[in-house]
């Protein structure tokens, strides 16, 4: 069975609907949000309440630039990871809820979970 790109992006719609009916980002525990196209990755913390973005990076970001790093692949998407957990705790937030946007938790998404996991976020 072939899937076609429209078909597969309104699956993941719908699996992120399901998800985002019970994961809310609050001023105490925001929330870490994940997209990913086939060349970059991008995380963003967000507080639903106010609906603010308090904390992002991703592979287009300067810092990631300056790597010299791929976003397309999961050695990029563990250095994007530990960009935004260093933001955030410059900014005093430590927890968080995992919001994986629809895509499975493998590959480039668990990798930036991982990373940011190790640079001092805790979810």
């Amino acid at each position: 069975m072939v899937v076609k790109g429209s078909e597969k992006r309104d699956r993941r719609k719908a699996r992120q609907r399901r998800v985002r009916k019970r994961v809310r980002g609050t001023p105490e525990r925001p929330r870490l949000s994940v997209f990913k196209s086939s060349k970059h990755i991008y995380a963003q913390i967000i507080n639903d309440m106010d609906g603010h973005t308090l904390a992002a990076a991703s592979s287009l970001s300067q810092a990631f630039r300056s790597q010299q790093a791929s976003g397309g692949n999961i050695d990029g998407a563990k250095l994007v990871g530990k960009l935004v957990a260093e933001e955030a705790l410059q900014k005093g937030i430590r927890k968080v809820v995992f919001d994986r946007n629809g895509f499975l938790y493998h590959g480039r998404v668990k990798a930036l979970a991982d990373a940011a996991r190790e640079a001092g976020l805790e979810f």
